[in-house]
């Protein structure tokens, strides 16, 4: 997969250099490649931005940077057709199944926005796609940009090295993830629960997604509740004596 991001702060995008993602990079299974949006702009101040149409606080970016960007991109890369995307606090969630789904792409091209936001044109004239990462508001679209690659790289084949582990993730199903331990058995007087050290791989195995069940019902109404359980679901919850009601 190849991600272009466009941004004001090229710099700001070290971190995927790092870890994982670096990994991915230096294997190829991953190119990112960064691009400075002042480096399309026409003045000699580099403008990207001016003051918003109807008046009002702050400053819009402008579209004519934008757009010749996304030329520049397409130039580089003319084997295929990216799907453009715009961080926004207005556009659509990310979520698991989002991320899944742009993992299939060849090609994303992200464009950060800042200040008021970027001019309106530049969506409509790109068929961009908002997206955002929370109902909150940042001072930039890098740290969102940063959160959609790492979401969606994990669905790449080879970025992870177990491919488990990014099935039975948090939301893989719709649900939370269960409890997860390491040595030692026993610390400052908190124990690992004794299913996880009896080698029954099945009686784990229920356990697990039972513990799952639990959290999703009490930390996260939104996504599971108790009318929508299964019979066995609740067979389950039952068995660990954990309760199911709200």
């Amino acid at each position: 997969m190849r991600v272009d991001i466009v941004t004001i702060f090229p710099e700001a995008f070290a971190p995927l250099d790092l870890s994982i993602l670096g990994r991915a990079r230096e294997r190829g299974l991953l190119e990112i490649v960064v691009w400075d949006l002042r480096e399309f702009t026409t003045d000699r101040h580099r403008q990207v931005d001016d003051s918003p149409y109807g008046g009002g606080a702050g400053m819009v970016m402008k579209p004519e940077p934008f757009l010749a960007a996304v030329d520049a991109i397409r130039a580089a890369a003319p084997a295929t057709s990216p799907r453009i995307i715009l961080t926004s606090p207005q556009g659509e969630r990310l979520t698991h199944a989002l991320a899944r789904r742009l993992a299939g792409e060849a090609h994303l091209v992200i464009l950060c926005g800042h200040y008021e936001g970027i001019d309106e044109r530049v969506g409509e004239g790109l068929a961009a796609e908002e997206i955002s990462i929370g109902d909150y508001v940042l001072t930039g679209g890098e740290l969102p940009a940063m959160v959609i690659v790492d979401a969606v790289a994990r669905f790449i084949p080879g970025v992870v090295g177990d491919a488990q582990s990014v099935e039975a993730d948090s939301f893989a199903e719709g649900l939370l993830d269960y409890p997860q331990y390491t040595r030692p058995a026993e610390f400052r007087g908190m124990k690992v629960p004794e299913v996880l050290l009896s080698g029954d791989h099945e009686t784990i195995r229920r356990w697990r997604r039972a513990r799952r069940l639990h959290r999703t019902l009490v930390r996260r109404p939104d996504l599971l509740r108790v009318e929508g359980l299964s019979a066995e679901d609740r067979r389950l919850l039952q068995e660990f004596g954990l309760d199911i009601e709200p």
